[in-house]
This record gives C-alpha cells, structure tokens and sequence, in this order.
C-alpha cells in the first residue's frame, strides 16, 4: 500500500498570472511542502536528517502539466515514495483540486542521499531504522 501524504495548498493571487491561472513555477514549491509533510509523516523530520549528517540533494525534477490551477482553488497535493535505494529515493506527485479525482499535475524528484561534504553516502547503514520506515512506505505501482 504505501504511505502517501496529503498537503493542502490554497492557489494565492501572487502565484496567478493575469488569467487567474497558478504560474507554473509554482509546482515544484508545491511539491517541496509535500515532500517536507511526507518526511513527517514517515517518523522524521528534514531537520532531524540534516542534524544527524544526511542530506537530500534535488538532482531531477519532473513535472506533467494536465489541467490548470486557478486562483483561489483549494489543493490537495499528494506525495508519496515510489523508490529508495542506499543513496537515492524518488517521491512521486499528484496534485488535484480538492474534492476531485482527476490530477491537475502530476510529478517526481529524485534525490540524492549524501553527507554534509555532499559525498554519497549508504543510508541504509547510517540509519537503518529510518531506511526501513521508509522502505516500508514505498507505493508500489497499481
């Protein structure tokens, strides 16, 4: 099953363009609360990572846009862990209006796993608590 998060944003006028429709920068900010909420709900912080030596570098981003937000709309932005490996883990995205089933966009990061020199490091041994919590909430493809 996985664990998936749920965050929810509401579309500000300072993220529309003159059309009222959300800029499309403006997603992978989005994504970034998403991904933070998840951290959470796993059992840990971002903070708490980095305190212990572990940081997650973006290395890729990816974002599919579907149908647009609009000024106003409430959003519901999911995040979920679709692969972690000792040095790598990839979160996936869906983000849709509330109420509706349908994603306006849909995304993924990948993220590297180093410590604060930026060296890759195995994860799975630094913090294998942790990686196991983690590995355990991995949505697998339907």
């Amino acid at each position: 099953m996985g664990t998936v998060s749920k965050s929810r944003i509401v579309v500000r006028y300072a993220e529309t363009d003159q059309m009222g429709i959300a800029h499309h920068a403006n997603y992978p900010v989005w994504f970034e609360v998403a991904r933070t909420d998840l951290i959470k709900t796993i059992g840990i912080t971002y903070t708490e990572l980095e305190e212990m030596g572990a940081m997650l570098p973006l290395v890729a981003l990816e974002c599919r846009y579907i149908r647009p937000a609009k000024y106003e709309d409430a959003l519901v932005v999911e995040a979920f862990l679709t692969h972690i490996s000792a040095a790598k883990m990839v979160i996936g995205y869906r983000v849709l209006r509330e109420g509706e089933e349908h994603p306006l966009c849909t995304g993924s990061t990948t993220h590297a796993i180093v410590n604060r020199e930026l060296r890759p490091m195995n994860f799975k041994r630094f913090a294998p608590e942790i990686f196991e919590k983690m590995l355990a909430g991995v949505v697998t493809p339907q």
